[in-house]
C-alpha cells in the first residue's frame, strides 16, 4: 500500500482541522514580526520589545486553560469559533489604534484567546479517532500547521515592508475563515455526559477537579514532568542554536540559520508521513524515548562540529526526533484522559512545554555566561538522555501495570 494511502478514510472533521491548520498558521502574520513591529514601528527599545513578546508568549498559557476547561464543559465547535473569532477580532482592531500601549494590550489579548484553540484540534481529534487511529490525525494536523509556517511568515514579510496594516487585517481575515471552515464542517464531538464514547478503561469520564484528576492519572503527570527535559532541549533550536551559529560564522550566522529552519520545516513536510507511518504500531513512549535520544545526538552534536553541513545534519536528525514527539505525545494523553478532560489535559500540556521552554532558555543563558558557549551542549545532551531514560523507564512501567492488572483478572 502507498504511503500516501495512510490519511485515508479518516473522520471528515480530521481534513477540516487539517486545512484550519494551515489557515490558521498561514495567516500567523503578527507574532513572527512582534518584536520588529515595537522596535520598528512603535519605536520600543529591544528589552520593551522583549518585554512585550514575553508577555504575548505568556498570554497563552492561561489562554489555554481557559479554552480547555470551557471546551470540555460546553462543547469543542462553540468554544472554538469564539475564541478563533474573538483573536481575529482582536487584531483587526489595532488598525484603528496609533497607541503602543492599546495595541501590545490587544496582541495580549489575541495570544491568549489563541492559546485557548491550540486544546481544541487536539481534544477533537481525540473525540473522532479510536486509539489505533489517533497517530494519523494528529500527524496530519501537524503536517497542516508546518505547511502554513512554512508559506505565511513570506507573505508577512511582504506585508510588512509594503502594507503594515495589512499583517493586522490578514491574520484576522484568516481567523474568520478558520471559523467559517469550522462552523459549516464540523459537528460537536463533545463526548455526552450519558455515553462512553471510549472502549477503554483510562478514557472513562470523572468527576472533580482538574488537579484531582490530574494525580488520578500519575502517568500522564510523569509524563508532563519528564517531557520538561525534551523542551528544553528543543527550546534551543531558537536560543542556543543561532547564537552558536553566530559565535562561529560570525556575519554569516543568522544567514545560516535561516538556513538551517527552512531545512527543518522542508524535512517536516516531506519525511513526517514516512516516519508516521514506519512507527504507528508502536507503544507512543517508544516512539518518544527514541525521540529524546535523538534530540540528545542532534543537539549535543552541536558543541563539537564546525562545518555548516554537520549543521544540517545535526538539524535533520533532532527534526526526525521533532516529529515522533509531536505525532506521539498527543496520542499518548488522549489514551490517558478522561474523555471529559480531554481539552484540559491538554491545556496541562501546554503548560508542560512553555514550562521546559523557559527552563531551557534561562538556565543555558546562565550556563553559557559560565563556562561558554560551546560547553553547554553537553548538557544539552545529558537533558536528553535523561528525558529518554525516564520515557523508558515509564513504558516500562506501564507495562508491568498491565501485566499485573491482567493477572489478576486471570486468578
Amino acid at each position: 500500500m502507498s504511503v500516501f494511502n495512510y490519511y485515508r478514510g479518516l473522520p471528515k472533521a480530521v481534513y477540516i482541522i487539517f486545512f484550519a491548520q494551515i489557515i490558521n498558521r498561514f495567516g500567523d502574520f503578527v507574532v513572527p514580526f512582534l518584536t520588529l513591529f515595537l522596535v520598528k514601528i512603535m519605536g520600543y527599545s529591544y528589552q520593551e520589545a522583549g518585554l512585550a513578546a514575553m508577555l504575548a508568549s505568556l498570554a497563552t498559557i492561561p489562554g489555554s486553560f481557559a479554552g480547555g476547561k470551557i471546551a470540555d464543559h460546553i462543547g469543542r465547535k462553540t468554544t472554538y469559533c469564539i475564541f478563533q473569532s474573538a483573536a481575529g477580532i482582536s487584531l483587526l482592531l489595532c488598525v484603528f489604534f496609533n497607541e503602543s500601549v492599546t495595541i501590545v494590550v490587544l496582541i495580549c489579548v489575541s495570544s491568549f484567546l489563541n492559546g485557548g484553540v491550540k486544546p481544541i484540534f487536539s481534544a477533537i481529534i481525540a473525540d473522532v479517532l479510536p486509539s489505533d487511529k489517533r497517530q494519523q490525525g494528529y500527524s496530519l494536523s501537524y503536517l497542516g500547521i508546518n505547511i502554513g509556517v512554512a508559506l505565511g511568515p513570506v507573505v508577512a514579510g511582504f506585508l510588512f515592508n509594503n502594507y503594515l496594516p495589512l499583517i493586522f487585517i490578514g491574520d484576522s481575515v484568516t481567523s474568520f475563515l478558520a471559523v467559517a471552515l469550522m462552523m459549516r464542517h464540523i459537528k460537536e464531538s463533545l463526548p455526552g455526559h450519558d455515553s462512553d464514547q471510549s472502549g477503554s478503561e483510562h478514557e472513562r469520564r470523572e468527576n472533580g477537579t482538574l488537579l484531582k484528576v490530574l494525580f488520578r492519572r500519575p502517568r500522564i503527570l510523569a509524563y508532563m514532568i519528564i517531557n520538561l527535559f525534551f523542551s528544553a532541549v528543543y527550546a534551543q533550536h531558537v536560543f542556543g542554536l543561532p547564537i552558536v551559529l553566530n559565535d562561529i560564522f560570525g556575519p554569516d550566522g543568522p544567514r545560516y540559520y535561516g538556513s538551517v529552519m527552512s531545512f527543518n520545516a522542508v524535512t517536516v513536510l516531506i519525511i513526517t508521513l514516512f516516519i508516521t507511518r514506519a512507527t504507528h504500531k508502536w507503544h507512543p513512549l517508544a516512539a518518544v524515548t527514541l525521540a529524546g535520544i535523538l534530540y540528545a545526538a542532534g543537539f549535543g552534536m552541536i558543541g563539537l562540529i564546525e562545518d555548516i553541513s554537520m549543521f544540517f545534519l545535526s538539524t535533520f536528525i533532532w527534526t526526525i526526533g521533532e516529529i515522533l514527539i509531536v505525532t506521539n505525545s498527543g496520542v499518548f494523553i488522549a489514551n490517558y484522559a478522561p474523555q471529559n478532560f480531554r481539552a484540559r489535559f491538554n491545556a496541562v500540556m501546554s503548560l508542560s512545554w512553555y514550562g521546559g521552554a523557559i527552563l531551557g532558555t534561562a538556565a543555558m543563558g546562565t550556563v553559557m555566561d559560565a563556562i561558554g558557549i560551546r560547553g553547554v551542549w553537553l548538557f544539552i545532551f545529558i537533558f536528553g538522555l535523561c528525558g529518554a531514560a525516564g520515557m523508558h523507564l515509564l513504558k516500562l512501567r506501564m507495562i508491568s501495570d498491565r501485566k499485573d492488572d491482567i493477572e489478576v483478572i486471570d486468578t
